[in-house]
């Protein structure tokens, strides 16, 4: 079975998946490496804010809020047990 691989900005609050990679260039990269967003990092996605962006998510204990269109360029596997839940919903 191959990971699911899914942008950040997709990931359901309550969900939790590992970073993968990032997309990202220039600057807003260097911010979200900054962030913790590196390859190997657990994260969880904690509350989507009433308009849908920014979302606040858990990394290595700390809380942070991503706007969507950065979210968007970082890629995360979804955690088994979300896969999971995905698959039953099919």
């Amino acid at each position: 079975m191959t990971d699911t691989i899914v942008p950040l900005s997709q990931l359901p609050n309550g969900a939790s998946g590992t970073v993968k990679y990032l997309t990202a260039q220039g600057q807003v990269r260097r911010h979200l490496l900054d962030l913790g967003l590196v390859a190997g990092s657990k994260i969880e996605s904690i509350r989507r804010s009433p308009a849908g962006n920014p979302t606040a998510f858990n990394i290595r204990g700390a809380i942070i809020a991503l706007r969507n269109e950065d979210a968007d360029q970082v890629f995360v596997t979804l955690d088994k047990t979300m896969e999971e839940k995905n698959e039953s919903h099919r």
